[in-house]
């Protein structure tokens, strides 16, 4: 199989009539020469790093309001949350939301809605910085009114 038609149904784009993974032919090289997918010593330490300086950001999608606890103990932790809620049904998520509501005010947090759905839960020690440019100018080349 060509690589065109590989990635074509990868994307979904035609339809696969080969059985094996495509990972595969990695895997065989790895294995005959006593390789194995391992993770890269550089990520276990800057993982690291970033637990001991505070620089950890947690991303969340809860399948349900069962998994708000989760949220609620990397938030106490002081880890910002990022909740994604666009899986969830309307009851559900609303729950999350005011569950997150609550734990943010409670340890003096913020609450943000950054998209539809998809929440940032900062702890009391964190600066949200909007992404504008300090001296931007109002006119220039880009302002044709």
């Amino acid at each position: 199989m060509g690589s065109v038609r590989k990635a074509s149904a990868w994307l979904g784009l035609v339809e696969d009539n080969d059985d094996r993974y495509y990972d595969d032919e990695y895997t065989e090289g790895a294995a005959e020469s006593g390789e194995a997918w391992v993770t890269d010593p550089r990520v276990r330490v800057a993982s690291e790093a970033a637990e001991q300086q505070d620089r950890r950001i947690a991303t969340v999608t809860p399948d349900g309001f069962g998994d708000a606890r989760g949220i609620g103990e990397l938030f106490r932790e002081g880890v910002p949350v990022i909740v994604n809620l666009t899986s969830m049904d309307a009851g559900d998520a609303k729950r999350v939301v005011d569950f997150a509501a609550g734990l943010t005010f409670g340890l003096r947090g913020s609450i943000e809605r950054v998209a539809t759905r998809v929440f940032l839960l900062t702890p009391v020690d964190t600066q949200i910085v909007n992404g504008e440019p300090a001296g931007r100018r109002t006119g220039g080349f880009f302002n044709q009114s």
